[in-house]
């Protein structure tokens, strides 16, 4: 299968790469034509690193017919490539946020429903074996009972989050796809939001954001997707849920504790995850989704839903009042 890494502006694409390339029957092809070619992180270095094949612009990638593509470009790119993708047929792996504006994002979805593809949205936490069985058992009512509440936490230092995107535009779309899942895409009621911008100086971009969302059962999610002052990382970094019952609880952590102790070089704790790499998991469950025909993780219908609750959060943290939802359908042109 030929599975092609669109751009490297997104950090993860390398890793991307080398997993991809690590894969049994996967054909690797990078196109970064956008990136400096003396960047050892940007695409032309990691081909030349893993020997796989490079397209020097968008048009050469497209004509080799990817099965699949990892769209990685900067957020206002996205929705460029994910269209250009639908449109040569291939399967769309897309980075969180899936786009800028609902309208982008609108178009998306539009593009790969008509193109007959589907977008599956990077959530690596939806991927987790431990996650498909708190679904499980919140679909089987046992033994939590009827879920009242959820409460998630995504909390560590920033990286390329503090470029314009914040904690709000990138974290929260992560708790939400989980929300999402296991609601059955049950669409919100009401939104609200208190955000503030201490920690990445730049009005606008949010260092911190708390947001609570009603559905229409009753149900209540409360999110908190805020960076972390501390660049150690901790076993609430998350991303992680707190699933509430009527009977009993249970908690889901993407990024589990394994080993603790203390770093003398740096003064502090320091602690290994345990579980399986989550993005291997993403990457090789959505590589045999797309050679069975199969759909995966959350798609860019999950990704629309998850946009329009953001940007009702932002509206609601500008007016300090919580904004009421409606379920707009997918403009069609």
């Amino acid at each position: 299968m030929k599975v092609a890494v669109l751009s490297f502006a997104h950090e993860r694409a390398a890793t991307y790469a080398r997993l991809l390339h690590a894969m049994p029957g996967v054909d690797l092809v990078i196109a970064d034509p956008d990136g400096s070619p003396d960047d050892p992180a940007r695409g032309r270095a990691v081909a030349g690193e893993l020997g796989a094949p490079y397209a020097d612009g968008w048009d050469e990638v497209f004509a080799l017919r990817p099965e699949a593509v990892v769209v990685a470009g900067e957020v206002a790119r996205r929705r460029e490539l994910v269209e250009r993708a639908a449109e040569a047929g291939a399967q769309v792996l897309c980075e969180q946020p899936m786009a800028a504006t609902e309208a982008d994002a609108e178009a998306m979805v539009r593009a790969c429903e008509d193109a007959g593809v589907r977008l599956t949205l990077v959530s690596p936490a939806c991927f987790s074996p431990a996650f498909a069985a708190v679904r499980q058992g919140l679909a089987d009512g046992e033994p939590l009972g009827r879920l009242t509440t959820l409460h998630g936490a995504y909390n560590s230092p920033a990286t390329g989050e503090a470029e314009g995107d914040g904690a709000l535009g990138v974290r929260a779309a992560v708790l939400l796809d989980m929300v999402d899942a296991v609601l059955g895409g049950e669409p919100p009621e009401q939104v609200y939001a208190q955000t503030n911008s201490v920690l990445s100086a730049e009005p606008g971009v949010e260092s911190a954001a708390l947001v609570s969302v009603r559905y229409a059962d009753g149900t209540v999610a409360s999110i908190d997707c805020s960076w972390s002052l501390s660049a150690r990382h901790s076993a609430a970094s998350g991303p992680a849920m707190t699933f509430i019952g009527d009977r009993a609880s249970a908690e889901f952590n993407a990024r589990p504790r394994l080993l603790g102790g203390f770093d003398a070089a740096t003064d502090g704790e320091r602690w290994e995850p345990g579980g399986a790499d989550l993005y291997a998991v993403m990457l090789g469950e959505f590589v045999t989704a797309v050679g069975r025909g199969q759909a995966v993780g959350p798609d860019g219908a999950a990704g629309l839903r998850a946009l329009r609750i953001i940007e009702a959060a932002r509206a609601s943290a500008r007016t300090g009042q919580p904004v009421d939802m409606t379920v707009p359908a997918v403009a069609r042109p």
